[in-house]
């Protein structure tokens, strides 16, 4: 009687493997849309979906100055951030961070559900965020995508 080994598919990183896809931004809620363009990042809508590599696709979001956030988080929520030193505590509302930047609340959420580590530094870096409607990427011919139900991606 032979024995065959079983073989488990581990993914290796290629460049220019990755697809290029495009979100608008406009009526989403802000956590919604974080945890859908984490999964994105990260390539878990993939088959070939390995935890330690990057296998996820370059993502363009647009019209994030129009993100939705629900009950009273434009005024209550706080983005805090804290040098090291003593009264290093810096203290933003929502709202004052829009101001100040309208991608970078949604920056932050997608941040914070990638992994904590370089692999989630390199997936960030693939997340562009524009707060209007231009995007300077038409070359790489995104795909326009939504989501639905589910966390199901829709081809548009």
């Amino acid at each position: 009687m032979s024995t065959v080994a079983q073989r488990s598919f581990v993914a290796v990183e290629k460049p220019g493997q990755e697809e290029w896809v495009l979100v608008d931004a406009r009526g989403a809620t802000l956590g919604r849309l974080a945890v859908n363009l984490a999964r994105i990042l990260r390539g878990k809508h993939r088959p070939t979906y390995t935890p330690h590599a990057l296998c996820g696709d370059q993502v363009i979001v647009i019209n994030a100055s129009e993100i939705v956030v629900t009950g009273a988080k434009r005024t209550d929520k706080i983005y805090d951030r804290y040098s090291g030193y003593p009264g290093g505590r810096r203290e933003r509302t929502y709202q004052e961070l829009v101001d100040r930047d309208p991608t970078a609340p949604l920056r932050e959420a997608v941040r914070g559900m990638l992994q904590h580590n370089n692999l989630g530094d390199r997936q960030l870096r693939r997340l562009k965020i524009y707060p209007g409607s231009e995007h300077p990427h038409t070359a790489q011919q995104p795909v326009a995508i939504k989501f639905g139900d589910h966390a199901e991606v829709v081809k548009l």
